[in-house]
């Protein structure tokens, strides 16, 4: 479903991911972890097609970023941390902009039934300008979703999300994986995605540093009691780790 190969990307000198390899199947929920300025968003932002690689490659359901752009973006949902709205636009005017941007027919039971499960239907009327953080959160989930893409991108979503709406959130994506969909989703909430994910990819100023199911992680970590958590695999894979040199990919 998400093939990462050889991903660079670098501004002006620095470089924030470094000669990225890792790949998503079908029915996987996988975790992109590390601490801030890892590589997590940019490597995102690559994968969605907003940002163009420096060097590498990505192929979304077999179509490459670079050389087939729209067929990529057609298979990805994107949502970003803190996504930005139409403040003058409701919340079905929203689902209603994105059907008509992807050329979604008969959109609306669709619409319809996201909105009821994301718990926001009573709102479909209000402008996005009138909602909570976690609501357009939820619209934004919605919108990225009308479309039926078959990889879900999920940066930082479960914040200003209540625990119903965390809830509600986690259970669209295991439905999403069992039905041979695949999703990734990074966050800095490691107990609260340690649950969901089957496998987790772990950064470290922008290079792979471990990837691999919860006990194959621990596996690689000998100093690791056999029961230590995610938040204890990130601290012992990260906090000794270098960040990469400057230069170009």
């Amino acid at each position: 479903m998400l093939l990462v190969r050889e991903l660079s990307k670098v501004y002006g000198g620095r470089v924030a991911v470094d000669r990225l390899t890792f790949r998503i199947r079908p029915g996987e929920v996988v975790g992109l972890v590390g601490p801030n300025g890892a590589g997590k968003t940019t490597t995102m932002r690559v994968i969605a097609g907003i940002l163009a690689p420096s060097a590498g490659g990505v192929e979304v359901d077999g179509h490459d970023v670079v050389r087939s752009p729209i067929e990529a973006k057609r298979a990805v949902a994107f949502v970003a941390d803190d996504p930005a709205l139409f403040p003058q636009l409701t919340v079905w005017e929203h689902l209603e902009l994105v059907a008509g941007l992807y050329r979604v027919a008969g959109w609306e039971d669709r619409g319809r039934s996201l909105l009821a499960d994301l718990q926001i239907a009573d709102r479909r009327d209000s402008l996005a300008d009138e909602l909570s953080r976690g609501m357009r959160q939820k619209v934004a989930v919605a919108c990225a979703l009308l479309h039926r893409p078959k990889l879900w991108m999920l940066d930082e979503p479960l914040s200003g999300l209540d625990p119903r709406g965390i809830r509600t959130l986690f259970d669209a994506i295991a439905r999403h994986a069992a039905e041979g969909g695949a999703v990734l989703l990074s966050s800095h909430l490691l107990s609260q995605i340690e649950r969901a994910c089957s496998r987790f990819v772990i950064l470290s100023g922008g290079r792979l540093v471990l990837e691999g199911s919860p006990d194959e992680l621990r596996a690689r970590l000998p100093d690791l009691r056999g029961d230590a958590s995610l938040e204890e695999i990130f601290f012992q894979a990260t906090e000794a780790r270098e960040p990469p040199t400057t230069g170009t990919a």
